[in-house]
């Protein structure tokens, strides 16, 4: 009675399910593993630049020139093109034509060249008019353009990356696609420690950062190239743009640059109010810091477990498999969540430990950590159902459904204009908030629309799953606010000091929510203990 004992059937369903819980546990880890070392060296690399640059004064020029080229890159080029891609030639291997497959997959590597080439060069031109809408970002309008015609080149080269990545994704391949970006932000790291204390301004030093990010791009895009090698086809120099195929991705390519593109212009309207309302000196760049902190566990964790699923959603929606698309996706769905609903908990209630130990140095004061740390909070509040819009807008494009998304992201920008213009009073972190409760609205009009497509949905067990996974959770955050409290009493605030009381919260937390997931049954915690074990089954 009181559900407090797995029944036969439960029991007998969780063992058909075990085999593609563990493959998705073992993927994702793998993935989460080679994201987890980008994006510690990305924190170094933020590290370096805040010690080196702080938040206040021409850094901010810098921060709204980086977020144009990064917008174009959104609307066009890297995850736009990837989530066009992967199923149309993940269709293509799975009805066997793999010679067409790749000879469509030649012609939008060389379109995307060419086309990308010639936008680049256009808003090159373009860029006083686009930097002009942000006022005086820094106090140096002209700094932001050069430095924006420094950067607009990554767009073609995140685009040739993108179909690189996608065919090597096709073919289940994560771990070359997850160690570029380590290639990219040790590129960084080395430009700005060696290059930067050998300038003499401000302004060459930011010069010098964003050529160092160039040419960590140009790494990102040739790293994965080699691994090509070993599939069985190869891009060639062909242009078929008459093939149905090319002309598919085009018209999915449109609703996903549209929806992504939403998405980003959301961001920058938000760097436009922090800019032009709240205080162009500081705003921008401490939501950028603490966009960048909130990215940490999204990328580890709900970008892996996205990636991996995708080019499995697509297969399984080639064969018209609903039933096995929608355990997939709930099993999707319930991993994101236990791996965000803690890590956004824990984010919000040490947000100022976490802000003061890594920036809090050189040009970065504590009065930035303050405000660095509201900021992050806020962002937190939105971190799982962030991950959740994620997953099902990649279940979506499984679908070639592309239009979904794209009205939601509609609706929810609508929304998040309406949440800054009533939230910017509150201060900075009022525009973080605005982008969670955005993100709570997106997520559940995904879920809701995608419930009425797929088969085999376990709603009452996900339900149930979510709630224990809550409850481990809030658990966690108890645990960890009080053991850092009490060590960040005893201890002081010296580096090694921070160093202790966060760690050691961090640690006691995650063993008081893993005991709690044991406790409580979560599932997917089986699922990441079965990695550990050796499979006993005959072969």
């Amino acid at each position: 009675m009181g559900g407090s004992r797995p029944s036969e059937d439960d029991r007998g369903e969780r063992a058909a399910a075990s085999p593609p819980r563990r493959r998705l546990a073992r993927s994702t880890a793998i993935f989460s593993a080679a994201t987890g070392l980008s994006r510690l060296l990305g924190l170094v690399r933020e590290m370096v630049a805040a010690a080196l640059f702080g938040v206040t004064g021409p850094i901010n020029a810098f921060t709204v020139a980086f977020q144009i080229p990064n917008l174009v890159r959104a609307l066009v080029a890297d995850a736009a093109l990837t989530g066009a891609f992967v199923p149309i030639f993940s269709g293509l291997l799975e009805s066997g034509d793999r010679r067409r497959a790749w000879r469509v997959a030649s012609t939008i590597f060389w379109l995307v060249l060419l086309g990308l080439g010639g936008l680049t060069a256009l808003f090159m031109l373009a860029a006083p008019l686009v930097i002009g809408v942000f006022g005086d970002p820094g106090g140096d309008v002209d700094l932001a353009v050069g430095l924006s015609r420094v950067l607009f080149p990554i767009v073609v080269l995140l685009g040739l990356s993108g179909i690189v990545v996608g065919i090597l994704n096709a073919y289940d391949q994560f771990a070359a696609p997850a160690l570029a970006p380590v290639a990219w932000n040790l590129v960084i790291i080395l430009g700005l420690v060696l290059g930067v204390p050998a300038t003499d301004t401000d302004s060459a030093a930011l010069y010098l950062y964003a050529g160092s990010i160039v040419v960590a791009t140009l790494v990102q895009f040739l790293l994965p190239v080699p691994w090509l090698r070993g599939l069985d086809g190869r891009l060639t120099v062909v242009v078929d743009w008459r093939d149905p195929a090319v002309r598919r991705f085009f018209a999915l390519m449109l609703p996903v640059t549209i929806t992504l593109g939403l998405i980003n212009v959301s961001a920058v309207i938000g760097t436009l109010f922090a800019s032009r309302l709240i205080d162009p000196e500081l705003a921008p760049a401490a939501i950028d810091k603490a966009f960048r902190l909130y990215m940490l566990p999204q990328g580890m964790f709900a970008v892996a477990v996205t990636t991996v699923l995708f080019p499995t959603l697509s297969r399984l929606s080639a064969r018209r498999d609903m039933a096995g698309f929608g355990r997939t996706l709930d099993m999707g769905l319930r991993q994101v969540a236990f791996l965000l609903v803690p890590a956004g908990l824990v984010a919000a209630v040490l947000a100022a430990p976490i802000v003061r130990l890594v920036y809090e140095r050189g040009e970065f004061t504590s009065a930035d950590t303050t405000v660095v740390a509201g900021a992050l909070a806020a962002f937190s509040v939105g971190l799982v159902f962030n991950g959740w819009m994620l997953l099902f807008n990649r279940s979506f494009y499984s679908l070639q459904a592309n239009w979904i998304p794209t009205a939601v992201a509609t609706g929810t920008l609508t929304l998040n204009v309406v949440l800054d213009i009533a939230l910017y009073r509150v201060g900075v972190w009022g525009i973080p908030l605005a982008t969670s409760l955005s993100n709570l609205a997106g997520a559940t009009t995904l879920i809701v629309l995608m419930r009425r497509r797929v088969e085999d949905v376990q709603e009452r067990r996900t339900a149930s799953s979510l709630l224990r996974i809550v409850a481990a959770a809030a658990a966690l955050a108890v645990v960890a606010l009080g053991v850092w409290w009490a060590l960040d009493a005893a201890l002081g605030r010296s580096l090694w000091a921070q160093v202790v009381s966060l760690g050691s919260a961090l640690v006691a937390g995650g063993l008081v929510y893993l005991g709690a997931c044991r406790a409580l049954h979560v599932r997917e915690l089986d699922a990441l203990l079965a990695l550990r074990r050796r499979p006993t089954a005959a072969k």
